[in-house]
């Protein structure tokens, strides 16, 4: 690790999540002495801020402050446009105030996944790319579109909203009011109900790796990772990425990442074949080293 300059810019990151909250300082590009913290958020959203402000409480000596966070950001503002009921009155929240208020340092506030996808592209597979899209798989799925290495929002910072693409018509309902959408057959969670139906054993992504050996469970992930393939099959043809760049914790699965390479090509038409998939590389460490980057701006 390289010596830390006495003139070097410090932030305290956070990631705050449904289930937990991470955070670390951030120095010069380095992130030192990462924690993890339960969320509680069923206890609300003000509960949550009073949570983070007392993670960020435990630093000193900060210049910027970090928040990657859960649901739909207005990142100029720094409040929720929308959150659904993993946090439970998190919709409105004006995030940044309340942070500057509190510290009296800078505040940046970004959806965690775009916070992750600026962070593959400072530090990670986006590094040297001026353009991807970036897909996380987990509980649901989340979009970010990079272009010209800067985040796209959209008119109503919603944009990359990639987990309600519609990949089957009249399919299976939705917790955002839809029917068929992508997250509901290719998220990890989808892939755990599906192996549950099989052994319900097969509780965790984990779990289930364990037993690809096994012909029905291999058949099983197979299924899935086509419904994966639907999904990265329109987003390739509607962005024309030279890159699309997969996280989340089932992506560590490297069966996964050899059968997406492999299978996408045959897919998509081949005027569009120069696009590469590649898996992320920072872990749960993404989305703290990319709103770092953006609190680090804040003081220029």
């Amino acid at each position: 690790m390289e010596q830390i300059r006495g003139d070097s810019m410090k932030t305290i990151a956070l990631d705050i999540g449904g289930t937990s909250i991470k955070a670390g300082e951030v120095v010069d590009g380095v992130l030192l002495s990462p924690a993890e913290y339960d969320t509680d958020a069923k206890q609300g959203g003000e509960y949550v801020m009073r949570r983070a402000m007392d993670i960020i409480s435990q630093f000193s000596g900060f210049d910027t402050i970090g928040i990657s966070t859960a649901g739909q950001v207005d990142s100029q503002q720094g409040c929720i446009r929308f959150a659904n009921e993993n946090i439970p009155g998190y919709t409105g929240m004006r995030v940044k105030d309340i942070m500057e208020k509190k510290f009296g340092v800078p505040v940046a506030v970004e959806n965690d996944v775009n916070s992750a996808a600026i962070g593959e592209a400072h530090y990670g597979a986006g590094k040297g790319l001026n353009d991807f899209l970036c897909l996380t798989y987990g509980t649901g799925i989340g979009g970010a579109i990079v272009i010209n290495r800067q985040i796209y929002s959209g008119s109503t910072f919603s944009a990359a909203e990639f987990g309600h693409l519609i990949t089957h018509a009249q399919g299976r309902a939705c917790n955002c009011g839809l029917h068929g959408c992508y997250e509901r057959y290719a998220s990890t969670g989808a892939l755990v109900r599906a192996a549950t139906e099989l052994d319900p054993a097969l509780s965790s992504g984990r779990k289930i790796f364990e037993h690809i050996n096994e012909p029905q469970v291999q058949a099983v992930i197979d299924d899935w990772i086509q419904e994966i393939i639907f999904g990265l099959t329109s987003l390739i043809h509607i962005f024309n990425p030279s890159c699309v760049i997969v996280g989340g914790g089932i992506m560590n699965e490297t069966y996964i990442i050899n059968k997406l390479q492999s299978s996408i090509y045959s897919n998509i038409m081949p005027s569009y074949a120069n696009v590469v998939i590649k898996q992320a590389q920072l872990g749960n460490h993404a989305g703290l080293l990319g709103v770092s980057c953006l609190a680090s701006q804040l003081s220029l």
